[in-house]
């Protein structure tokens, strides 16, 4: 029979991409974690795992398990803090999963606010760039994830999970102070198909949209320099090398001098940034929800009351 209790050890070690890892999380030793895999690969009569010397890669059928596997567990998470609720017991943990630039914009005013609010809860605050961290949710490791979507990029998929809007962040044009069209207020993109772009690879969230524009207008300019460091990519920009499309939560972090910004004229193109949660969260992750909602309507805010920089 398959217990919970070895479908989460099953879990741990998808996420962890090694057993040993998955053992020093879980507080075991690699040994007994071993044991409880290998029964549970004779309790449904085939390989789950491919252990190889770098680390345990799950098999057809261990896939398979581990995606059952993640909702069950979150079932389970989701049930123990209902229970915790309705006997009025405090959140004892949150835990967040958010890309960089909500990490630096959007989480501090909202996480400071919490912890006002639940000075007992222990926040912990964990790095994922999109798409990744939607599994995390559903087995329960994450009680809130902070992700977003370019235009033209295709969402994980979210059953048994809750996907609301949190901001629309809008995609700027960024140029180098001296550029020819600097001065321009309202430039096209066909103005700059002879311009070097600067964007992230083939598989980038941010070079999908930007082929999406492309595919739009016709014109077909070159990528010069590919990288998905954002910070990279505004250094290249002020270095005068090129001209690039970032968000403007990027721009609000990272600042503005030594660029102009600008928006395209007929284009707005926005990265959708939304939260994910499972359904029927519990109080203290509604709480945090609203929090950045908050965050997000002060950033809108000030964004639509500030006037592009030279």
């Amino acid at each position: 029979m398959i217990t919970a209790e070895r479908l989460r050890v099953l879990v741990e070690v998808a996420h962890a991409g090694s057993i040993a890892t998955a053992a020093r999380r879980m507080g075991f030793t690699p040994s007994a974690l071993s044991q409880q895999l290998a029964r549970l690969e004779r309790e449904v009569g085939c390989a789950l795992l491919d252990r190889r010397p770098t680390g345990a890669a799950l098999t057809e059928a261990g896939r398979l398990l581990v995606a059952h596997g993640e909702a069950i567990t979150g079932e389970l998470r989701a049930a123990e803090l209902a229970i915790a609720e309705l006997r009025e017991l405090p959140a004892t943990d949150l835990s967040v999963g958010a890309f960089a630039t909500a990490g630096q914009v959007l989480l501090p005013p909202a996480l400071r606010a919490f912890r006002q609010a639940h000075p007992r809860t222990r926040l912990r605050l964990t790095d994922l760039e999109p798409p990744d961290g939607y599994d995390l949710v559903l087995s329960g490791d994450l009680d809130l994830l902070i992700t977003h979507r370019y235009p033209g990029v295709r969402l994980p998929p979210s059953r048994g999970l809750a996907r609301r809007p949190l901001l629309a962040d809008r995609l700027r044009l960024v140029l180098p102070a001296d550029h020819a069209l600097a001065n321009a207020r309202r430039p096209r993109f066909e103005d700059f198909a002879e311009d070097d772009w600067i964007s992230g690879d083939d598989a980038a969230p941010s070079r999908v949209c930007f082929e999406s524009l492309v595919a739009e207008t016709g014109v077909a300019p070159r990528v010069a320099y590919e990288t998905r460091d954002y910070a990279v990519i505004l250094a290249l920009v002020r270095a005068g090398l090129g001209v690039s499309f970032v968000p403007d939560t990027l721009l609000a972090g990272a600042g503005q001098d030594g660029l102009v910004v600008r928006d395209l004229t007929g284009r707005r193109p926005v990265r959708e940034i939304h939260t994910v949660h499972r359904d029927r969260p519990p109080a203290h992750v509604t709480t945090m929800v609203s929090l950045l909602a908050e965050s997000a309507a002060r950033f809108t805010a000030r964004s639509s009351g500030s006037p592009s920089r030279g």
